[in-house]
């Protein structure tokens, strides 16, 4: 994997929010990230974005953001390993735990007492997985040619990729569109407060469990329901079976939509 870093910062009043000055600090790196590889994406406070890229490298510009506490105690930290690469905004440590940034389910990520917002904005070429985490901040990834998994907790998800997709939130809608469903294991669509819109390709056999509190529930599959039928709750099969989705919501509808 080839890669080159290059920091740019501007430290002035951006904007009057709240009758006082943002300070503004960017990181920009781009590197080549091997097909069927990741790029990962972990953030605490702050959007992510992310498109096609136009070439064969991976492109990520982090813009942070602060009004009390200063952008420059947020570091950008990018570990690059043999499933891909792992990409950051690493805070301050918290009562004396450590924060690091690591692949997947490692290292730690905890903030306290620092209004620094990190804003991703990512060019993912063709082939290459994308996994965006973050905790407050909305994730829209658009047009991706990879497959993409999503999390994060105050915000809403938007995806749109020909490979598979899922995604998870807490406070936030879901609007997901995959070219792919011939996962492995579950493909989970999960929130509470927010409304879930899942768009599969006509081929699609799985097996369907949709559940909602304070909604109703549609698809355009034809669907083998087993058990009782209910407007807030369904199970069944599309296609034949076989693959497990699941899609689950406290405050909202659920749409499944079958891909024209």
């Amino acid at each position: 994997m080839r890669t080159r870093m290059a920091w740019t910062a501007a430290m002035a009043a951006a904007a009057l929010l709240l009758g006082g000055p943002l300070a503004a600090e960017d990181f920009q790196w781009h590197g080549r990230v091997g097909a069927g590889k990741t790029v990962e994406i972990k953030g605490v406070n702050g959007a992510i974005d992310a498109a096609a890229a136009s070439g064969d490298e991976v492109e990520v510009t982090a813009t942070k953001r602060g009004r009390r506490s200063d952008p420059g105690s947020v570091r950008i930290e990018v570990v690059e390993h043999a499933e891909g690469v792992t990409i950051c905004a690493v805070y301050p440590d918290v009562d004396g735990r450590r924060n690091e940034c690591r692949p997947g389910d490692g290292g730690h990520m905890s903030t306290r007492d620092n209004d620094v917002d990190v804003h991703f904005t990512v060019r993912v070429p063709r082939g290459v997985a994308f996994a965006p985490r973050t905790v407050n901040g909305d994730v829209e990834a658009e047009g991706l040619e990879g497959d993409v998994s999503v999390r994060t907790v105050n915000g809403s998800i938007q995806v749109s990729t020909t490979g598979r997709a899922e995604a998870q939130t807490v406070n936030g809608s879901i609007r997901a569109s995959a070219g792919r469903a011939d996962w492995s294991g579950d493909a989970q669509f999960k929130t509470v407060n927010g409304s879930i819109t899942v768009t599969l390709p006509s081929s699609t056999a799985a097996d369907v469990r949709a559940e909602t509190v304070n909604g109703e529930i549609e698809t355009d599959f034809a669907l083998t329901v087993s058990g009782r039928v209910s407007r807030r709750r369904l199970s069944g099969t599309i296609g034949g079976g076989g693959r497990s989705l699941e899609m689950e919501t406290v405050n909202g509808s659920i749409h499944l939509r079958k891909s024209s």
